[in-house]
């Protein structure tokens, strides 16, 4: 069993687009998919609407998926064609609290790819990829932290000027870098590589 992490360094950049597409272009390796999303003061993680609880058992949730219309993230993975897509919610900073359903969903997973930097501080995965689009400003302090442990870079294509004035990329020069150009988010090249860490990582188990 393989884990793949796809994080990215702002929202809209593609992390979801990555994450179908190589669960569209890598069917064999029978994908359980999980999109974590940590939501805000004010934000139920039962159900992500607004919300006034302050009850512990409103921390988390996770919900599996069985929509196909393609409207939501996880939707988009089942249509993809992921074996199983989970939703997992939780209050900001709270991701602790739903680790153990998470790994035990993991460990029950043929393979398994998930759209997140912080779950990067409680798993180790056998490859971290990171998305980067240097159009887009915002850089998430998850995304700072983790940058160093990124396996391989996926960057937007015919970006020239860096908004990133305080982040240093140092940590990913020398990593295997893959340039998209939406609407392709994932290219052969990046099937590739993929496919290789991983049949790697199960002749090596």
């Amino acid at each position: 069993m393989s884990v793949i992490v796809v994080g990215g360094h702002s929202r809209s950049v593609g992390k979801t687009s990555v994450v179908a597409g190589l669960i569209a272009a890598l069917p064999e390796f029978h994908w359980t998919a999980m999109k974590i999303t940590q939501y805000g003061h004010g934000i139920c993680s039962a159900n992500g609407k607004l919300c006034h609880c302050a009850t512990d058992d409103h921390s988390w949730a996770v919900t599996e998926e069985l929509n196909r219309s393609g409207k939501s993230d996880s939707s988009r993975f089942l249509v993809a064609g992921a074996a199983r897509s989970l939703w997992v919610r939780t209050r900001q900073g709270m991701l602790a609290e739903a680790m153990p359903r998470v790994r035990q969903e993991i460990e029950a997973a043929e393979n398994a790819i998930l759209e997140s930097n912080s779950i990067l501080r409680f798993v180790r995965p056998n490859l971290y990829l990171t998305v980067l689009d240097a159009a887009t400003e915002d850089f998430k302090v998850s995304a700072q932290v983790y940058l160093d442990r990124a396996d391989a870079v996926i960057l937007h294509n015919g970006k020239n000027n860096v908004a990133w004035r305080t982040v240093s990329l140092k940590p990913v020069v020398a990593k295997p870098t893959f340039r998209i150009a939406p609407p392709q988010y994932v290219t052969q090249e990046l099937v590739d590589f993929v496919r290789s860490r991983l049949l790697n990582a199960h002749a090596t188990n």
